[in-house]
């Protein structure tokens, strides 16, 4: 079960960016191998379960355990790291088009509230949440952030541009972080989306409200709505039981991850 979860070549890009375990001066247990921990984090983050209903049969460890270790590293800032290094295998094999991207937000029930929760206009006023995702041309996630259910998708432009960091193509050139075209729905008909989307030498391709259908758009556009059914398969995500926004947003990083790693596993299986 652990091999399955976490395969040799996901464990290979994961292994060398584990900080070392705290020191132990009093001694105690020691600590789980690193991968069954993380494989039981995955597990959770599939099936959605609360950590302490993590069954020990599978034999990762206690769902306390997992869930100290997957906190202890979000703070040490593994998940988001992680992420950014697998967009970077992405680029050194080609696997990232930048021709053009698309972005939108998903909004998703939040029951026991927290950071960046609001009430969400389309689920009766109830507590929820929103993922604002960044794609390139082929559906891959560049950045994802967060923001209460009652934030306009518009609001959020410029910060999920900016959360895209500098994708290293090995050695060649300098970091990428902009793509050539945005594509985005009648959301985002704004003046100032425009406008940010120029200031960062980005060419805007936002449908327009009453004037354009949105069908020659969505030709572009439908990706990043498959992106999000592929995020909303991670039971995790699809109904938010993590009061941190810090620690919702690291679960949110790592199923980005595992999108673009398998990606990478198709494309280059050696």
């Amino acid at each position: 079960m652990v091999e399955k979860l976490v395969p040799d070549g996901l464990w290979a890009l994961v292994f060398p960016l584990i900080p070392s375990p705290p020191p132990r001066p009093r001694g105690g247990r020691p600590p789980l191998p690193p991968r069954r921990v993380l494989a039981g984090i995955l597990y959770i983050l599939r099936w959605g379960l609360p950590w302490r209903q993590l069954p020990t049969s599978l034999g990762f460890g206690s769902g306390i355990s997992c869930e100290r270790a997957f906190r202890r590293w979000q703070e040490q800032g593994l998940w988001s790291t992680l992420f950014q290094h697998v967009l970077n295998h992405a680029a050194m094999h080609d696997q990232l088009d930048w021709s053009r991207a698309a972005l939108d937000g998903c909004s998703f029930p939040a029951p026991r509230g927290g950071e960046h929760t609001g009430r969400n206009p389309t689920d009766r006023g109830k507590s929820g949440s929103k993922l604002h995702l960044l794609i390139e041309a082929t559906g891959l996630p560049l950045a994802i952030t967060l923001t209460g259910a009652n934030v306009h998708d518009s609001r959020q432009l410029e910060a999920t541009l900016d959360a895209v960091n500098g994708i290293r193509n090995g050695n060649r050139g300098r970091p990428r972080v902009r793509p050539q075209k945005l594509h985005a729905d009648k959301g985002y008909d704004y003046k100032r989306c425009r406008t940010a989307c120029r200031d960062r030498g980005i060419s805007p391709r936002i449908a327009r409200r009453g004037v354009e259908s949105s069908e020659r758009l969505g030709r572009h556009r439908w990706k990043v709505e498959r992106t999000f059914s592929w995020l909303m398969r991670f039971r995790k995500l699809a109904v938010r039981q993590e009061r941190s926004a810090d620690r919702f947003l690291a679960l949110a990083h790592l199923a980005c991850t595992l999108l673009v790693w398998r990606r990478l596993r198709t494309a280059c299986p050696s």
